[in-house]
């Protein structure tokens, strides 16, 4: 008998809701391809009603994500950090896999770095934030002078839900770079993937599902960008977004969707033009400045004779 040519069994990646990986209500699933064409990989086309879904299941992630110590959050993300690097080759491999020999993938101008830099920045910047969690709170917080027999402080709380829009050139390391400033101050969030490369967003989720974070604090979908920005924009139970777009188009969709219900926004344009975030950057990309738009500040008066 002639030897057979054997068909590799290619991986069919989920979404990641409330911990776990359903395939999509709606069944459709996406095709990945490298640059030549060759398929990789299948991963779930995710539907308004998924990120109905995953909304809810971030509430009730939130809830225990906010009540936990700001010493407790630092702990867990420095565990994400650990998990991203004990699967270090795995999201290399990812990042590699789809269209850079096509030009495509570029920021600022700048070549794509190796895909051990990318991930190396991005594990570096999880630490990044580990480190704020139980930081931020004094720099934003404060005790306040006042004309009487009282003491006033200004004490910070999380938004809550946080739509976070991946960006396509920086599949990985711009994924981390809008989602960790927002989980570090105790928001959950839901993420949308890139669309040209979702992989290593759905490597990242099984390194999530394995590490100390609470069902729904992470939710990530992938899908059609276009599809799911105006189900994002105008969702009400969306406390806010955090997104990396590369239109104005788009842009004017988020900031539409704002105005509508009142959503905290924070925009970044990507894309790779010139004032597009340079997300290997330390200085721009990381920082009290990302996390400050999703917190929240109450003032409490206290009598200073009790």
């Amino acid at each position: 008998m002639a030897p057979t040519t054997r068909i590799p069994v290619l991986k069919t990646y989920k979404l990641f809701i409330d911990g776990a990986f359903p395939r999509s209500e709606s069944g459709r699933s996406l095709e990945v391809k490298d640059a030549k064409g060759r398929l990789l990989a299948h991963l779930c086309k995710a539907s308004r009603k998924d990120f109905r879904d995953a909304v809810e299941a971030a509430r009730r992630g939130h809830e225990k994500w906010a009540a936990a110590t700001a010493y407790n959050r630092a702990q867990v993300l420095y565990r994400l950090a650990e998990m991203m690097e004990g699967k270090r080759a795995e999201l290399e491999e990812a990042v590699a896999c789809v269209g850079e020999s096509n030009g495509k993938g570029r920021g600022n101008g700048k070549a794509k770095p190796a895909p051990a830099a990318e991930v190396a920045a991005a594990i570096d910047r999880v630490v990044h934030y580990a480190g704020w969690a139980d930081k931020y709170a004094q720099v934003l917080g404060c005790s306040n002078p006042v004309a009487g027999p009282f003491h006033n402080f200004t004490v910070c709380e999380p938004s809550g839900v946080v739509a976070c829009i991946a960006p396509d050139e920086r599949p990985l390391l711009g994924l981390i770079s809008v989602v960790l400033p927002v989980i570090a101050s105790g928001n959950a969030c839901v993420v949308v993937a890139s669309s040209r490369n979702p992989i290593p967003a759905a490597v990242l989720a099984e390194g999530c599902a394995t590490s100390d974070l609470p069902a729904g604090v992470i939710n990530i979908l992938t899908g059609d960008r276009a599809e799911l920005l105006p189900v994002v924009a105008g969702h009400r139970e969306v406390d806010g977004i955090h997104a990396a777009v590369a239109t104005d188009a788009e842009m004017a969709l988020l900031r539409e969707g704002m105005a509508e219900n009142l959503k905290r926004l924070s925009l970044r344009r990507s894309g790779g033009g010139k004032t597009s975030v340079d997300w290997l950057d330390v200085e721009a990309c990381e920082g009290l400045a990302w996390i400050e738009p999703f917190v929240e500040h109450k003032t409490l008066w206290h009598p200073s004779a009790v």
